[in-house]
């Protein structure tokens, strides 16, 4: 568990390093390459929009996602750069931590001159 809390800081502090230098008001997509970027130069493992494969009950394919990032293969973050984070964007990382069975997950939104950034934690046992 402590891997995963210094992996979290770590994301943390990168991010909010591109929020500070860049500010809000670019692309998404422009926030993503700086923080693939910058993982990357810290010698993390990264997979930039990394395919996710949505099944029904009976494991037919019902749709296809992407994650924004996935560092070391345990932690998956989405970026938003909205006005604000909305219950929408944390329903759509709990659904991505289900479909990839990763248990540890970001939301990180650069669209807000103030930082937002949350952690979600989905349990092996949890059904939704």
């Amino acid at each position: 568990m402590d891997e995963i809390k210094r992996l979290c800081d770590q994301v943390r502090e990168i991010a909010y390093a591109i929020h500070v230098y860049h500010g809000n008001g670019y692309l998404e997509k422009v926030y993503e390459n700086a923080l693939v970027s910058r993982l990357r130069k810290e010698g993390l493992s990264i997979k930039q929009q990394q395919p996710i494969t949505i099944l029904d009950e009976d494991e037919t394919v019902i749709g296809e996602y992407f994650a924004d990032i996935i560092v070391n293969d345990c932690l998956l973050v989405e970026l938003k750069a909205a006005k604000s984070m909305a219950i929408e964007h944390e329903t759509q990382v709990l659904h991505y931590l289900k479909a990839t069975g990763i248990e540890h997950g970001l939301l990180i939104n650069f669209g807000s001159y103030k930082f937002e950034i949350k952690k979600y934690i989905r349990t092996q046992g949890a059904s939704q």
